[in-house]
């Protein structure tokens, strides 16, 4: 009895079906690694193919272009020479055009006909220019001389301000005690331009104050080689700075400058975008004069 008893249990549990059973075949197909998954229209199967793109020339950018006031005279000659050689645009302004200067340099400028003291003359010469470099000055009655180191320098100051220009660098004078009494329009017309370059151009502008300037100086068909007294006097006085703040005789022991050296400075000054805005006395024109550009 017991026996057919236990047959009869086991019979009716083997037909009956196993819910874990049932639960595992219904998860099996569901997740089933034979289930062929719906294929993504973003599927790749191959690597992609990666055409090489056509050169693009790009034109080198053009090069700075200068303007040099007083292109003609002995400083901005030589700022004419070292621009050229540096590679850079250069015009100037003259009252009569371009120069009677025989040397090859000369035929490298653009030279236009203006006049600075007056402004109108001023803004076709400075159409597309990148910086000013001005080294107007000169001597005669202290009116004659306010009007063409100071009016003259002011106004261009200004056209170069209303046209936008970014850099202006001015070569001045450096301050010589008594002399200034004696060349008060000099000096006076001098610190009248300093003051607007430090107006208008608080970020660009450059003021240079060599004293003495010496060099090869054409003064017609003859040439003065001034620096036969001035880089001998360089080299005995640039090392006595201190006796330059002696009153009224100190500033006169400033030391010259060869005019190489104010130019190579000037140029840099105009072109090199990290040339601090500043008043560069002769001892850092030295100094600048022997450091390499950055560019």
């Amino acid at each position: 009895m017991r026996s057919a008893l236990s047959r009869l249990i086991r019979s009716t549990t083997s037909l009956s079906p196993s819910p874990h059973r049932s639960c595992g075949l219904t998860f099996g197909k569901a997740f089933s690694s034979d289930a062929t998954p719906r294929e993504s229209s973003g599927r790749v199967d191959e690597p992609f193919k990666v055409e090489e793109a056509e050169p693009v020339k790009v034109p080198p950018p053009s090069p700075d272009k200068l303007l040099v006031l007083g292109g003609s005279g002995f400083v901005g000659s030589h700022v004419c020479k070292e621009a050229l050689d540096k590679g850079f645009l250069v015009s100037s302004l003259n009252r009569s055009g371009k120069p009677s200067i025989s040397e090859s340099w000369a035929d490298r400028v653009t030279w236009n006909q203006g006049n600075l003291l007056e402004p109108a003359s001023l803004k076709d010469a400075m159409d597309g220019v990148s910086a000013v470099v001005s080294c107007v000055g000169g001597f005669g009655s202290n009116s004659a001389m306010y009007k063409i180191n100071g009016t003259a320098n002011i106004n261009a100051i200004r056209a170069a301000a209303e046209k936008g220009i970014k850099r202006f660098v001015y070569v001045s004078a450096a301050d010589f005690g008594l002399v200034n009494y004696l060349l008060q329009g000099y000096y006076e017309g001098k610190r009248a331009a300093e003051a607007e370059l430090l107006s208008k151009f608080t970020y660009g502008g450059v003021i240079l104050r060599p004293g003495f300037i010496y060099g090869t100086r054409q003064v017609g068909r003859v040439k003065i080689p001034l620096g036969l007294v001035g880089s001998p006097m360089q080299m005995v006085l640039q090392n006595a700075k201190p006796l330059t703040r002696l009153p009224l005789v100190g500033p006169m022991l400033t030391p010259p400058v060869s005019v190489t050296s104010v130019a190579k400075v000037a140029v840099r000054a105009a072109t090199d975008p990290v040339f601090p805005p500043s008043i560069v006395d002769v001892y850092g024109i030295m100094r600048y004069s022997d450091q390499k550009c950055r560019t």
